[in-house]
């Protein structure tokens, strides 16, 4: 009984269309949409980055120093 059930959400659902309206509520949507779309490019440049400055610094290690050639012959 404490539980909301499917009832309860449809009316809550209609008391807030009622309130703002199916255009704020559509600009919200579009709005947060947008947003997200936004946040989900930001993240996905900055992993790219991060790849490459570890790949980067990878390769860099990777390369012997001169003063290694000649110790090791």
């Amino acid at each position: 009984m404490g539980a909301f059930s499917i009832w309860h959400l449809v009316i809550i659902l209609l008391i807030v269309v009622a309130l703002f309206g199916t255009a704020k509520l559509r600009n919200v949507g579009s709005d947060l949409g947008s947003a997200i779309k936004s946040f989900r490019s930001a993240v996905k440049e900055e992993e790219e980055k991060k790849d490459a400055s570890i790949g980067h610094t990878i390769d860099a290690d990777v390369q012997p120093s001169k003063e290694h050639e000649t110790v090791n012959r």
